[in-house]
């Protein structure tokens, strides 16, 4: 649970472009309703030997009976395979004892748990989608959330994978979080970046490349590729700056312009606490097996 709630501060914390943080918050949001959301929906998200399905709908629950409106629900959605998975990955007999291991580990942990979503997952995450109703959320010609879940979670996720950056996680095995995010973050850490700049490198990073998704179903997906273009141009000169402190203005004043459109990046928000959670979630296999 602590790992899970650190991934979620470190996010809010950190200059993110577009999102609620410390910095300035926005979009009718607070950094308080994010902060009491992650405490909520920890404890269900982290239930020893739950269903990805029933982690995401009492997290979602939990937090949304908590603050009222819809805070963390694609947090929650890549987030619970993770957890399922990192808890069958420190369970396996023959147990990795240092990063790399624990890293394969959690994604061949992953793949499994991925590949036996069920029509109960599904289900469960339907009314967890239905509670939270997510800003653009319109309807589907096939497995509508509105409807009966009448395949697997992964099936369901996998005919929306080309719209929903959440959705292809769970079609990819999670290769944009493991690879992008967690590649990002490896190597800004490598660098010497340091909490909270270490978010906000692994956001950019996500910003810069994939269009996003909710900003593309409130606004259209000629809108999102606007934004990952200025975006890009922003991470270029990011990666180029020695200390990312240094460029803390150009990410403020982006900041201010997005907010000003109503312009919010929330799946790259997503996706970003997902990789923090992963690598969280890697140590914690490296050392669970390590003692």
């Amino acid at each position: 649970m602590a790992a899970f709630e650190r991934s979620c501060r470190d996010e809010v914390e950190a200059l993110k472009p577009g999102n609620v943080h410390v910095h300035a918050e926005g979009h009718g949001m607070t950094v308080d309703h994010f902060l009491r959301s992650a405490a909520a929906a920890a404890p269900p998200l982290c239930v020893c030997g739950a269903s990805v399905g029933a982690r995401v709908l009492g997290a979602v629950r939990a937090s949304f009976s908590t603050v009222g409106l819809n805070a963390n629900l694609g947090i929650v959605l890549l987030c619970a395979p993770l957890a399922a998975a990192a808890e069958r990955a420190a369970m396996q007999h023959e147990a990795p004892a240092d990063r790399a291991s624990a890293a394969l580990a959690l994604r061949a942990a992953l793949a499994h748990t991925l590949a036996a979503l069920d029509v109960a997952d599904a289900q469960a995450a339907f009314e967890a989608i239905r509670i939270a109703s997510p800003g653009g959320l319109g309807a589907a010609s096939r497995h509508d959330v509105r409807e009966p879940a009448a395949a697997t979670l992964r099936e369901a996720m996998r005919e929306a994978a080309a719209r929903d950056m959440v959705a292809r996680q769970y079609a990819h095995d999670f290769e944009d979080v493991l690879a992008v995010g967690l590649r990002a973050l490896e190597a800004a850490r490598a660098a010497g970046v340091r909490a909270p700049w270490l978010a906000s490198v692994v956001h950019m990073t996500f910003l810069a490349r994939f269009d996003d998704s909710h900003v593309a179903r409130k606004f259209g997906p000629a809108r999102a590729a606007a934004l990952r273009e200025e975006a890009a141009a922003l991470q270029e000169a990011l990666q180029a700056c020695a200390r990312p402190a240094d460029f803390a203005g150009e990410l403020m004043a982006f900041d201010a312009r997005l907010k000003g459109r109503g312009l919010n990046p929330g799946t790259t928000a997503d996706l970003t606490v997902a990789s923090l959670f992963a690598d969280r979630l890697i140590d914690l296999i490296a050392r669970d097996n390590d003692d």
